[in-house]
């Protein structure tokens, strides 16, 4: 089984593939660290904002990287939470548009659990 995973709770925005749950066949993560140390911190709009524009990119190259096209793809997962809203919504529209263009199923990912297993 290979699932796209989206993860976008806070100000970076990723992307990865992974295949039966263990072997990582990409891992694509869009920083936007340097943005918000001018500002001495996250400011959840610009966060959102960024993510925006860096969404689409991260998991066109997550595709790429692993070699796949989305016919390959089994699963989508997605951070729903917790998080910024912003954040959290940017990752969450994406999934559900990609399941409907792709008909694949969403998995929700509760981000704290996530770390857990990780």
């Amino acid at each position: 089984m290979k699932i796209l995973g989206i993860e976008t709770s806070c100000d970076e925005t990723a992307a990865a593939v992974v295949e039966n749950g263990t072997k990582i066949l990409s891992n694509i993560v869009a920083s936007s660290s340097e943005m918000h140390a001018k500002t001495g911190g996250i400011i959840p709009e610009q966060a959102a904002r960024q993510q925006v524009l860096s969404i689409i990119p991260v998991v066109e190259t997550a595709l790429s990287k692993a070699k796949l096209d989305p016919s390959k793809i089994d699963t989508i997962g997605v951070t729903v939470g917790p998080g910024l809203i912003g954040s959290l919504l940017v990752g969450i529209e994406t999934a559900k548009t990609l399941s409907l263009l792709w008909k694949k199923p969403i998995v929700p990912v509760n981000h704290l659990a996530a770390h857990i297993y990780a």
